[in-house]
């Protein structure tokens, strides 16, 4: 789910950011642009971890004609998020509805429709809050439970993950609270 890769960037800079804090100013626009984002291919970006080139800025720079901006391009390493189908993880529920549940994982929501729910938990909406409710062994799934869930399918969007899970299976469901 976690990995560490080489990325790289292109950052813009006026000229009235040039002087002696100019790496400063470039490594606190790498964070803002980077972190936090989602991309297709790598996944969710969690922390970016060093810069590769950052004492050799000169070699990837330009000047970009017209307007007078600097053009850097950085290497560095990141941590990013990346899901599996068929991965299992542990969430913490946000929304229970009659049609399943929401769950989050970091930046990654997930939904557990009642289809991929055992049976033998049913929804009781007249309990506060609203909850799925074993009827053998009194356990529920409730906002603020942990629950295992298995991820069924992925899809990435520009700023977010969201996931559809199943809570079926061996050692999958509701977590000791």
């Amino acid at each position: 789910m976690f990995f560490m890769k080489k990325l790289s960037h292109t950052i813009h800079l006026h000229p009235s950011y040039f002087g002696p804090k100019i790496q400063e100013v470039i490594l606190q626009k790498l964070y803002a642009d980077v972190e936090g984002t989602t991309n297709g291919r790598y996944g969710y970006v969690v922390a970016v971890n060093g810069i590769d080139n950052l004492g050799d800025l000169q070699a990837g720079s330009r000047i970009l004609y017209g307007s007078g901006d600097a053009e850097f391009t950085l290497r560095y390493s990141a941590i990013v998020m990346k899901p599996f189908k068929g991965e299992v993880v542990d969430a913490v529920v946000d929304k229970v509805g009659k049609l399943g549940f929401f769950a989050y994982l970091g930046p990654m929501q997930i939904f557990v429709s009642t289809f991929y729910i055992p049976d033998d938990l049913r929804f009781q909406p007249e309990s506060n809050p609203p909850s799925f409710v074993s009827d053998q062994a009194g356990e529920s799934i409730k906002r603020g439970s942990k629950v295992r869930i298995r991820l069924m399918g992925i899809r990435t969007d520009q700023t977010e993950l969201f996931a559809i899970g199943s809570i079926k299976g061996d050692f999958l469901g509701l977590l000791d609270q």
